[in-house]
């Protein structure tokens, strides 16, 4: 079990410390190479173009797509509870938990559970909670946090998890990952046999079939789905699509843009429990009509959390996923985990980008990412100026808004540059921002001098 973390962020590194090793950044260049290669196999631009085009047609109908997926789900034999907020999610999993006398679920990944610490609540319960995809699953041993939205444990290496097996697991120490990947299967095996409940997140909820689409590489999400007798999916509203019909599109962009595969290794549709079972689908809000409502960052619901742009970012590629203290690391975090936590949180990722816009280039629904992060630094402009940064902003805000204040301010950081390092001892708060910068050699002149002085040379 994960130690308790509050709702959209988890401690971490800060920005100041990169946790990113050479062993990562050679799995994110193998990864962007090996996407290269699948998305050369089929006519890439035209997919995105229409993925981006169906995915604005569910958000602008949501409310009558959601409550069509309801009626055909229910029509199957499902129960869908409506959540619009994380407490109400983690409420209607506990009651149903209670209701079935559930003493230990197996959980397939699920990104919105952690969003809305339903370990936590499980486990204060008194319900055992076991992540059964395998980096789940050593995270957990780990009492770590993923740093990645489609490898969780992407920043432990073999020998890492062959440490931690021995220590947890009570095996010998192994980095072979066939001999970790049986010690995990064994242990869950077990585990998926005697549990009461499963639960997995949604990658897709079909509105005109009523059809939950899972989509993994393990076998774990199905089994459990289908293993247990009652079967719980959490979804987030944003995984809504209209038509059974327009899933080969999203199938084939996913893949794709997540792995380099051609399509996952299982594909689930669930259309309903089998007789003597039972089904729930628990729709959850948790903030997603705040970005619903702003429609400069509406698109941010087009997400279909491949982990792309993650990939890509020259950011979290140096900072590692740990380092947002977010569930949603990278680009796409930057966006959506202050709204998603209703500003509690992660005010100050939006600030922690290039902009250099290889997200939205990378994403398989082509999110406009970088006018997004442009777009809440502006909304989250007041937040930020809570803290000494935010203070600093403030102040140069105010001194560039005028003539002669910004004249005098540009003259009196030019003799600050001057006596920087003589000072730096005296002045440790700078120490942060100057361990990993070189300032630059001062010109002789600025730029306004210099112009001032060509047009006096000028001739009349």
């Amino acid at each position: 079990m994960r130690p308790a973390a509050s709702a959209h962020t988890h401690p971490g590194r800060s920005f100041q410390d990169p946790a990113a090793t050479a062993g990562f950044q050679a799995v994110m260049r193998s990864a962007i190479e090996h996407k290269r290669e699948a998305q050369l196999q089929v006519p890439w631009a035209q997919l995105r173009a229409q993925a981006h085009r169906l995915k604005a047609e569910a958000i602008g109908d949501l409310d009558r797509l959601l409550v069509h997926f309801e009626r055909e789900f229910s029509a199957r034999g499902g129960t869908v509870l409506w959540a619009p907020s994380a407490r109400d999610a983690v409420e209607h999993v506990l009651a149903i938990c209670r209701r079935h006398g559930v003493s230990t679920l197996v959980k397939g990944k699920s990104m919105i559970s952690e969003e809305i610490d339903l370990n936590d609540a499980l486990q204060a319960s008194g319900i055992e909670a076991v992540e059964t995809d395998l980096g789940e699953f050593i995270i957990a041993l780990a009492c770590d946090q993923p740093s990645h939205i489609t490898a969780p444990a992407l920043h432990l290496s073999r020998g890492d998890i062959g440490e931690l097996f021995a220590r947890k697991l009570g095996i010998p120490y192994s980095d072979d990952p066939h001999v970790l990947m049986t010690a995990a299967r064994d242990r869950l095996r077990e585990t998926l046999l005697r549990a009461q409940a499963g639960l997995t997140g949604v990658n897709f909820a079909v509105a005109d079939t009523g059809t939950i689409v899972v989509v993994e590489n393990e076998g774990n999400g199905g089994l459990s789905a289908t293993l247990p007798p009652v079967h719980i999916s959490l979804m987030g509203i944003e995984k809504i699509i209209a038509r059974l019909a327009d899933l080969p599109v999203f199938l084939q962009l996913l893949a794709r843009a997540a792995t380099g595969q051609k399509l996952t290794s299982y594909t689930h549709h669930f259309l309903g429990p089998e007789e003597g079972r039972k089904a729930y689908c628990v729709v959850i809000d948790a903030g997603r009509s705040e970005v619903l409502a702003d429609p400069k960052t509406r698109e941010s619901l087009y997400c279909i959390r491949c982990g792309a742009c993650l990939n890509v970012c020259p950011v979290y590629r140096r900072a590692g996923g740990a380092a947002y203290r977010s569930v949603y690391a990278g680009p796409i975090g930057s966006v959506i985990t202050a709204q998603l936590s209703g500003h509690r949180h992660g005010a100050e990722l939006p600030f922690v980008s290039t902009l250099c816009g290889a997200c939205q280039e990378e994403c398989p629904v082509n999110i406009d990412l970088p006018h997004q992060l442009v777009h809440m630094r502006s909304r989250l402009a007041p937040d930020a100026r809570d803290g000494r940064k935010g203070k600093a902003i403030g102040a140069a805000a105010f001194l560039m808004q005028g003539r002669m204040t910004y004249a005098l301010a540009s003259a009196l950081v030019r003799v600050a540059l001057r006596l920087a390092p003589a000072c730096r001892p005296l002045l440790p708060f700078l120490s942060g921002w100057t361990r990993e910068r070189a300032l630059p050699a001062l010109p002789k002149q600025s730029f306004k001098a210099w112009w001032k002085s060509r047009e006096r040379e000028r001739p009349r």
